[in-house]
């Protein structure tokens, strides 16, 4: 595959229709699970030019920052703690129309005003969040939802992730 993304413009439906393939070209063969993260959230800033996208793995009781894109982030998040720690102690998807609104929220950015995190679950376990912030209120819907639940069944685990 090129190292090139195709950008398109149209609706979100459109968007994630032409990118998805793309990004299963880009990690197809690719043992590696950081460089599959790395290029996963490259691709996803790339085409939405969201304020921050990127994963945090569990690593031992927290979540660790991964392969991100955008400003610097908060390092660690506890199970619980914010929309990310919820998503994980919860194991489901939340979208958050206004993160302000959201109790107990950590905020990284102040730019940040909406914010979907999706739990990446492996044989019933969570081990990871995809993590994306807009600087829009209300960016994200179940569109978002959809396409990205794609995109991270494309995520496969060798040995040595």
């Amino acid at each position: 595959m090129s190292d090139d993304l195709t950008i398109i413009k149209g609706t979100k439906t459109e968007q994630y229709s032409a990118l998805i393939p793309q990004i299963e070209a880009l990690i197809l063969g690719e043992p590696d699970l950081i460089a599959n993260l790395a290029n996963i959230v490259a691709a996803l800033k790339e085409q939405f030019g969201w304020l921050w996208v990127g994963f945090y793995l569990v690593k031992q009781d927290e979540l660790v920052l991964a392969p991100f894109q955008g400003p610097v982030a908060c390092t660690r998040i506890r199970k619980g703690r914010g929309v990310c720690g919820t998503a994980w102690q919860e194991m489901k998807t939340l979208i958050v129309p206004d993160v302000n609104a959201f109790p107990g929220h950590i905020s990284c950015s102040s730019l940040s005003r909406s914010e979907i995190v999706m739990p990446l679950i492996r044989n019933g376990k969570v081990i990871g969040v995809l993590d994306a912030d807009s600087t829009s209120l209300s960016e994200f819907d179940t569109v978002d939802q959809e396409y990205l639940g794609q995109i991270l069944s494309l995520i496969r685990l060798s040995k040595n992730n």
